[in-house]
């Protein structure tokens, strides 16, 4: 059986007093920042998980948002329109439930500095936006010992409670739709920046195709940068080395569909004549950019709400509860990004390729 673990060996790892742990974790005393971020390292190392106890001056009607953008390159102005719509579903739930919800806004500060902040905090639970945190990051904000939910991000492993979109679900409605429409050989853009949920949509991408008899090809999968300008940037450059197009590609999100569409059109190839386009995210531009973008709706507001009302229970227990994971279903919204191919003819017997010429 698994010693459990107490701030005897919590204060051994990180090189202090057990007295010292004890004041972190609760908020308390003249500690510098140096050693905090030590002792909440050596928490979420030993993946030690306290429980904050309730003092006569805890707010317990307050929850807390925290809108974490670490690197930038997901959580952006390109993205407001998502965070809004977590705030919203948050934001109904909290109230119903008779809470207060605050949000706070940390962009490229340390992740310890986040977790300091919350120690000693009033408030009675945490939902964390995960976009862009890494397994590490998650347990050093779980150090703190208060309840917490993390949104945007799922991770098998972690004793931790997550609500996120079904990607694999989401993945295999994109696939579907392509090979539906005729496709065989889909390509696949993903990218390069570090996000769990990028991960997830390409580890989905290489399932589903096996699952729908289909062979990904290793051409046919590009990897590039996540934000707009970015993502055509990179998409030029391969555009100019010649590479040998696929007839349809799914997109790991929106915004780098709106950055290779506009790449490819540059170089004068027609959407959806001759490549079509799905992204993933239905943000507001997919529906109004010519031509409209395919995408996958994942109601942002459902999670929002979801993460209050499994925060709520936890909140709500005077036992220690098993981790939540939820994922929530998507759907595929249609319009004019992609079309079934054009009818092969008797001479090549498949679609003609797609050479662009460097330049």
């Amino acid at each position: 059986m698994k010693k459990k673990l107490t701030i005897r060996d919590i204060a051994a790892q990180a090189g202090v007093s057990p007295a010292t742990v004890s004041l972190v974790l609760n908020g308390k005393g003249e500690i510098t920042s140096e050693t905090r971020t030590r002792v909440l390292e050596a928490v979420a190392r030993l993946e030690y998980t306290p429980r904050a106890a309730k003092t006569a001056t805890d707010d317990t009607e307050t929850l807390r948002f925290l809108k974490i953008a670490k690197h930038g390159h997901t959580v952006n102005r390109d993205h407001s329109v998502f965070i809004s719509d977590y705030i919203d579903g948050m934001s109904l739930e909290a109230s119903r439930r008779k809470y207060k919800l605050e949000v706070v806004s940390f962009e490229g500060q340390p992740i310890s500095q986040i977790a300091e902040s919350l120690t000693g905090s009033a408030v009675s639970g945490v939902i964390a936006l995960g976009t862009e945190l890494s397994e590490q990051d998650i347990r050093l904000i779980q150090a703190v010992g208060l309840p917490t939910v993390f949104i945007d991000t799922y991770y098998d492993v972690i004793d931790a409670n997550f609500v996120d979109m079904n990607n694999e679900d989401a993945v295999f409605k994109v696939l579907s739709r392509f090979k539906q429409s005729g496709f065989e050989r889909i390509g696949f853009v993903a990218s390069y920046v570090e996000t769990t949920n990028f991960k997830l949509r390409r580890d989905a991408y290489f399932k589903n195709m096996a699952r729908l008899g289909l062979t990904p090809r290793d051409e046919d999968v590009l990897s590039i940068e996540s934000t707009y300008e970015g993502a055509y940037s990179d998409m030029v450059e391969l555009l100019r080395s010649g590479i040998d197009l696929a007839p349809c590609y799914f997109c790991t999100n929106d915004v780098i569909a709106y950055g290779v569409i506009r790449a490819l059109r540059e170089f004068n190839v027609r959407i959806p004549q001759e490549v079509s386009v799905i992204g993933f995210d239905n943000l507001p531009q997919s529906a109004t950019m010519e031509p409209s973008l395919t995408t996958i709706e994942v109601s942002k507001r459902k999670i929002g709400n979801l993460a209050v009302t499994v925060l709520d229970d936890i909140v709500k227990s005077s036992d220690r509860q098993p981790p939540v994971k939820v994922l929530v279903g998507a759907e595929l919204i249609v319009r004019a990004s992609d079309v079934p191919p054009p009818v092969p003819s008797a001479k090549t017997g498949s679609k003609s390729k797609i050479k662009v010429p460097a330049v």
